[in-house]
């Protein structure tokens, strides 16, 4: 491969120039610098070109530009994302308890608890609870850093339910020993597929990082695996033309990454609309479908489906003792009116009254 082909490592210390060879004529500019620049994704490509850093005979182009062959592409910056911080932005917040030492905030679905990966670079820091909190309380505890304000423990940015904050150090301290020691019952209701044989179990699995997949966890034996123990009992099931369901409730007392989502997938119940860990995307009418195969049928509309857009897991309640005045705190919040209307849907039913 010739010098001006070789891929150029990254970061950019220097401006430097790539002459766009023959046979790239036809690609598109951010798929050829990306392949030409080691270890920056498009995505980056893209935030050079935003900068301005990214030149095409000395113009600035789209990065959809077909390349032809022959042009001088100058590069002069860096593919550096603008760094994560918390600021207080006005965001309503649903909060449950509050007082000097601590807050319980009912979070919604959609919502990061703090800054980082996001859909896209702008989005990161934006619009995080961590946010809704500096403005709300403005002071908060500082024993997470900077980036996580307040934050004691964490849920995924589409489980809804309850999440406990320090105003200080001193509380963060004590609700951190609290978590580590199992002192805090965390309960949350999911709606999973299928049929559960027992009414109730325990499922003791250690959950690690996928190593085939980054993005997921596993309880397959996992040399990172950490342990992990989640209770659960059937609240209600459900039989219907889209299939068999179960509400669980399900009692943590450890608080690993994914954990709910993990082990009712590992036997064979994954969480409705948790398309990560096989459950499915959206519900069909499956009498309907059946009924479908004959040509009759085909020529009425399709088949009815249901679709919930987030995982059906929320965490409802919380139970502790306040690391203060040692009075038990026994917090619940219902669940959303999304988790609802889509079980209203499902079953058929006007209400889920004494469901969380």
């Amino acid at each position: 491969m010739s010098d001006r082909r070789r891929k150029t490592r990254c970061p950019v210390a220097e401006p430097q120039t790539i002459e766009v060879p023959s046979e790239a004529a036809g690609q598109r500019l951010d798929q050829f610098l990306a392949a030409q620049l080691e270890g920056v994704s498009r995505s980056r490509v893209q935030m050079l070109m935003d900068q301005g850093d990214v030149l095409v005979n000395g113009e600035r182009e789209k990065a959809s530009l077909k390349l032809r062959g022959g042009e001088h592409i100058a590069i002069t910056g860096e593919p550096r994302p603008a760094p994560l911080k918390a600021t207080a932005e006005d965001i309503p917040l649903d909060v449950v308890f509050e007082d000097a030492d601590l807050a319980v905030v009912n979070k919604p679905a959609g919502m990061m608890v703090h800054a980082g990966s996001g859909q896209n670079e702008d989005a990161r820091s934006r619009g995080t609870l961590v946010n809704a909190l500096l403005f709300r309380f403005n002071k908060l505890s500082s024993s997470a850093g900077e980036l996580r304000p307040g934050i004691v423990h964490r849920l995924d940015k589409d489980t809804s339910g309850l999440i406990v904050v320090a105003k200080n150090d001193r509380t963060h301290a004590a609700l951190g020993e609290m978590f580590a020691t199992r002192q805090i019952k965390k309960t949350y209701f999911a709606l999973v597929q299928g049929a559960l044989a027992r009414e109730k179990g325990t499922i003791n699995a250690g959950v690690g990082r996928d190593p085939m997949r980054r993005t997921r966890m596993t309880a397959q034996p996992q040399e990172n695996a950490r342990s992990a123990v989640s209770h659960y009992q059937v609240v209600r099931r459900l039989v219907n033309r889209f299939g068999k369901f179960t509400l669980v409730q399900v009692r943590i007392e450890t608080g690993r990454t994914h954990q709910i989502r993990v082990h009712m997938a590992s036997i064979g119940h994954p969480v409705v609309g948790d398309t990560l860990y096989g459950g499915a995307g959206q519900l069909t009418d499956q009498v309907a479908s059946q009924a479908a195969q004959s040509k009759a049928a085909r020529r009425k509309a399709e088949p009815e489906r249901l679709k919930l857009g987030r995982n059906f897991l929320h965490a409802a309640k919380l139970e502790f003792l306040h690391p203060s005045t040692g009075k038990v705190l026994s917090l619940e919040a219902p669940l959303p009116s999304d988790l609802e209307e889509f079980l209203c849907k499902l079953e058929g039913a006007k209400s889920v009254s004494g469901h969380g």
